[in-house]
Formats: structure tokens, sequence, C-alpha cells
């Protein structure tokens, strides 16, 4: 079976040849009900043939269907019988059924849910517990790329009664008949949370729950990575949504933001980021908040910051940067005419590699790579990279020993290579006996996710190693970084619990 298809479709009915799963039917519900249709189908009469002594009787067909409606009853029957006969390997564990339970009152109460459940407890397969409790009849589940084969895998395994089509994000205007679903579930939801303005993907979803007021379900194990004013765009698509009445964010921040006001190149301009602890409060009668602890994961996740001594051309390039803002060769030009474009150039040569102004990119300094290599070689570990050319550096040191495919990581004793952005969500590296960044991302969520790649609930400890330059930048991202954890902690924090509360 391939799961490399950006747009996959999982339907009960397999082919146009089998007839369709009714609605909240089990694969042996459907097979003894077809049974009763092929009796009818095939009863048979004794009928006289002949006169006299000669007389015999043969069984004689009461019915005369067209052979095409046999051919399809046949089928059916032979594939609910073989479904019959796939042991479900995939069930959902106590508190995931407790969860269940209660995710199906809010979502029949409001419409919608959101799940807030941290990484590795499984918010995927409790959503699909919730569809099936609705007896769902056809599911839209969205989500990155990468994911999409480890979610069908799940529902492969956890065989609902449902129809199923996984898609990307940036994929969804590649869907049709979208009146189809009569549930939605939006995978890594904070994904939409942009603001002020909505997002390509934000505004995507909205078209697609306008069309037929499904049910939705959001999941996410980092609902509001770096400000509680991220939560808008992920709910503004949803007719039931606590912020409705606020035709957009600007009406939204009014109430739920403290507005400030900062100078970015002698322009002031309006800050968004401070939103209101109240925005979680207004979600709290649509949310269901579970941590790893409660689903009884004891993980100790150890962080190391490790050093590396760049060469001296690293140094050299990035205190002329600094000085002059731009770096002259002989064919190319490395040019920091903006405080950002300095910072995200700084961001690069201290890491080893660089893009030019013409757009090429190369290779600077194997140090970094070189250094992971000797420390890391005989682990199968997980790397974490930010730009390509630190993919190529890797590549460079590893030879082939290094795979950036999930599928060769499992099947091998090879360590994988994946871009924070791309391979933070949605993917298990479970197998890895630790991981290591060979760089950072600014992004919150970039650090809560991918760190807890290898999160299982039977893996005690783990650990994570930062690789930074010495006198490089990385140190001070990774402080920026983790003092945003608030914005993430604070939605497993008790009282937004309702898992056990009675409304």
């Amino acid at each position: 079976m391939d799961y490399k298809d950006e747009h996959v479709s999982r339907i009960g009915i397999q082919s146009d040849a089998v007839i369709a799963r009714r609605t909240g039917f089990s694969d042996e519900m459907m097979y003894k009900t077809l049974k009763i249709s092929r009796d009818v189908l095939f009863k048979t009469k004794k009928e006289k043939v002949g006169r006299g002594k000669n007389a015999t009787y043969k069984d004689v067909r009461v019915n005369s269907p067209r052979k095409d409606i046999e051919e399809r009853i046949v089928k059916s029957l032979n594939h609910y019988k073989n479904l019959m006969s796939i042991p479900i390997t995939l069930k959902l564990r106590q508190y995931q059924k407790d969860i269940v339970i209660k995710g199906a009152e809010i979502m029949l109460k409001h419409n919608f849910l959101y799940l807030a459940m941290e990484v590795r407890t499984g918010k995927t397969l409790t959503g699909m517990g919730i569809a099936q409790m609705l007896s769902s009849r056809s599911v839209l589940f969205v989500t990155k790329k990468k994911a999409i084969s480890s979610i069908l895998k799940d529902y492969d395994s956890y065989r609902p009664d449902f129809d199923i089509t996984v898609i990307n994000y940036e994929s969804l205007h590649k869907v049709e008949d979208v009146g189809r679903f009569d549930l939605v579930i939006l995978d890594e939801a904070h994904g939409m949370g942009a603001f002020p303005k909505p997002s390509g993907r934000a505004k995507l979803v909205k078209r697609i729950l306008s069309v037929k007021n499904p049910y939705v379900i959001l999941l996410s194990g980092t609902p509001t990575p770096e400000s509680y004013s991220q939560m808008y765009h992920q709910v503004y698509g949803i007719q039931g949504s606590p912020f409705k009445s606020y035709v957009n964010f600007y009406k939204f921040a009014k109430e739920y933001v403290d507005i400030k006001q900062s100078k970015i190149n002698g322009f002031f301009i309006n800050d968004y980021s401070n939103g209101l602890k109240s925005i979680t409060d207004r979600m709290k009668p649509y949310t269901i908040s579970y941590t790893q602890k409660d689903a009884g994961f004891k993980v100790d996740t150890r962080e190391h910051v490790l050093e590396v001594e760049m060469s001296d051309m690293v140094y050299s390039i990035a205190k002329t940067l600094k000085r002059d803002l731009v770096v002259q060769g002989s064919k190319e030009v490395i040019l920091a005419d903006t405080p950002v474009k300095l910072m995200m150039k700084l961001h690069q040569l201290y890491s080893g590699t660089v893009k030019f102004e013409s757009g090429n990119s190369t290779i600077i300094d194997l140090s970094k790579a070189q250094f992971i290599h000797d420390n890391f070689s005989l682990a199968k570990i997980g790397i974490f990279y930010k730009f390509k050319e630190e993919l190529n550096a890797l590549k460079q040191v590893y030879g082939d020993s290094l795979c950036t495919e999930l599928s060769v990581f499992e099947d091998t004793d090879k360590s994988i290579a994946l871009q924070i952005v791309s391979g933070r969500e949605g993917i298990s590296l479970r197998q890895a006996e630790a991981l290591v960044y060979y760089n950072i991302d600014f992004s919150a969520t970039s650090y809560w996710q991918s760190r807890d790649r290898m999160t299982t609930k039977d893996r005690l400890e783990s650990d994570v190693y930062w690789v930074f330059s010495k006198g490089g930048i990385e140190r001070e991202i990774y402080k920026a970084v983790t003092k945003k954890k608030d914005y993430t902690l604070s939605h497993f924090k008790k009282e937004l619990l309702t898992l056990n509360e009675n409304d």
C-alpha cells in the first residue's frame, strides 16, 4: 500500500462494485445485512418438470435480478467478510475512551472540540474514536504532508466504520464535493494561528467548513506556542466559535489583546502578540486538555548544550558583516542591509553555511557536521537541521550512513536528518537513541514539537543535544524560545482540564 501521495482517500467502499457501509454499521453488521439480501435474492422454490412418471422437481430461482446486481452483492459479502478476518491491532487506552465520551458530549453541544493533548498521548486515534462515537460517515482529516502515512496506518489498524480522506493543508484546494464530509479533523491546528491577518491555510479551512457546517475537531499539543492571540484564526471558520461575533482579528483584539506599539525601521506598528489569558478562559467549554503525565508517561527529557569552535573564516566573515553589513567576494555578495537580514545571515554563518544575495548558497565550514559525526556516529540518532545546506554538510560527513526518509530510518541502522519545520510534527522517532540539533529555529512550536519526537509511554529517559557554535547567536535564540513555554504550558494547567468536570 502506497502512503506517499499528498492527497489520499481511504474509503470503506473499496470500489464502485462494493456496497457502501451504512452509517454506524460495523463490518459484521454489514456482512449479516448483505447475507440476508443474498438469501432473498437467491431464494429458490421447487418446480415440477415433465409429466406423469417422468416428472421431476428442480430448484428454480424466485427472483431474477440483473447479473450486475448479483455480482455486486457477492463481491460486497466477500469484502466485508475479509475485513472481519483482519485483526484490529490498534485499540484505545482507557484514558482515550474517557476523552472520547466527554469529547462526543462537547461536540453534540457545541459542534466543535479542541483536543489539546500533549505530544505522543494519541490525539489522532482519540479524534478518530470521537468520529466513530458520533456515527460519522465521511471524515476529512487535514494534516502535514509527512504525517499522512502515519495517520492512514492508524486508520487501517483501528478500522473505524467511517470513510476517510487524508490530505495535507497545502492541497486543500484540490478537495472536491466538500459537502460530503460530516466531520473534519484539523491536525496541528496551531499552524492556522497566524495573526493579525489569516493565513492562506486558515482561509481554505474556513471555506470548507462553510459549505456544510460539519462537526470539527482541532488537534494540537501546542495550541498557542508563542501567543494566546494565535487562537483566533484557528477557530474563526467554525460556526460555533466563541469569537464568532468578532468579524475579524482587529475587532477581536480590542477586547482580548493588550495592544502595544513597536518601532520597526523607524515606524510604529501595532503589536498584537500580547493576547490575554481570557482567550483560553473563553475556550474552556470547548477544550479537553491532557498531559503526558496524565497518560502515564514518565519521561525525563534531558537537554544538553554542546559548543563547537568554528573555523577562523566563519568568525572573520561574521565580524565583517556586523561591521559593514556587507561582505563582497570575487563572485558573490553577502548582504545584511536590515536588522532581520543581519540576524538571518549570522544564524546561517555560525552553523557553517550561507545564502548569497544571488540566491545561491554554499557550505563554508563542516565543523558542526564533523562534531556530530565524531560524537554520535556509533548511535542511531535523529538530527534536526534548519537550513538546506546544513543537510548537504551532514551528507558530506556521514555519507551513506545517513537517511532522510522515515521508512529507511525504521528499517535500517542509519541515522536520520530532518528539517526542523517539516520534521517537528506528526512523526515518531522512537527508535532514535538521542536527538541532536545541528541548529535551532526561532519558533517555540519547533522547540516543543521536535524535542518530543522520541517520547513513548514505555520510554523513561530521553536525551536532546543542542550543538551551538562558540560565540554564535544560537544560545541567545535558545533562551528566547524557551521563554515562550508559558503559552504552551498554560493549556495543561489543572484548572483548564475539562475531562473530569461536570458541565
